[in-house]
């Protein structure tokens, strides 16, 4: 069941036609995405699923800095997730979103020999298929209500590093980002000229399933510049694809170099303490 609540901003409420919805927006990198676009003057949807707290906490950060915030609560890996999504949007704002930013995602740790339907189904669903048909549903919204808004609308599909810099953990998550980052240009060429699509890499960022702080501070900085990746200014990064139209069909790789850094196994494993996968 989906849910949608009103967050009033401190200041006066600023018309804008520039919503972004931002899935998974309560925390990590979804809430530095929110606050980025927030920052560029951009009023925000944001989407959780259970982390309702966290979700206000986000949303008094952007009502802090004057726009308005919407909370939505939602089950991405439901089938009907996408449309439920976009019909709460346009009910709301009455438009479409200017942007989507598909961050929400499922990491559950397994390998090939451990992978099951359930695992792929479950991933797929939230990490594949929901943003895919929000991309296909805010075309049709675009294409019906502003038919002439040629790339003024975007997608941005979170992806990981991992696409471009393959090993063979996490199985599931790893083949449904590599299904959606294989649909970035695909879309592109389907969604034209009305939307675009682009992909958006980053590379390791926080606390990752039974990582320790050690391994962290030590996985976090393999890549060629030999330090943590910064979430705020991948956030920008996301700002950056949404701003310019130039940008289509493409995919930036926001993480320090890292997908240049080959390794056997995923970076927590590869450190000398291994985390239990």
């Amino acid at each position: 069941m989906a849910g949608l609540d009103q967050y009033p901003v401190q200041s006066a409420m600023h018309p804008s036609s520039s919503w972004v919805l931002v899935t998974g927006g309560a925390t990590r990198l979804g809430r530095e995405i929110a606050l980025a676009f927030a920052r560029a003057g951009w009023d925000v949807l944001c989407h959780y699923r259970h982390s309702r707290i966290a979700a206000e906490a986000t949303a008094g950060e952007i009502a802090a800095l004057g726009r308005q915030c919407r909370l939505i609560a939602a089950d991405l890996a439901k089938p009907d997730a996408a449309q439920d999504l976009l019909s709460l949007c346009a009910a709301e704002v009455h438009a479409a979103p200017r942007c989507i930013v598909n961050n929400a995602s499922l990491f559950d740790a397994d390998d090939a020999a451990s992978a099951n339907a359930d695992s792929l189904q479950q991933h797929f669903a939230t990490n594949t298929i929901t943003p895919l048909l929000l991309a296909n549903a805010l075309a049709l919204q675009v294409r019906a209500q502003s038919p002439d808004s040629h790339g003024r609308h975007c997608v941005i599909h979170l992806l990981d590093q991992k696409v471009h810099n393959l090993n063979p953990d996490y199985f599931s998550y790893t083949v449904s980002k590599l299904a959606l980052e294989r649909s970035v240009a695909l879309q592109a060429q389907a969604l034209a000229p009305q939307v675009r699509v682009c992909g958006l890499s980053p590379g390791l960022m926080y606390l990752s399933g039974p990582q320790t702080q050690e391994n962290f501070d030590r996985a976090s900085r393999v890549n060629l510049l030999q330090q943590p990746i910064d979430p705020a200014a991948v956030a920008r990064a996301a700002v950056f694809i949404a701003e310019n139209t130039a940008l289509n069909g493409c995919t930036v790789q926001a993480d320090n170099g890292q997908h240049l850094v080959p390794l056997a196994r995923d970076v927590m494993f590869a450190m000398g303490e291994n985390p239990a996968p």
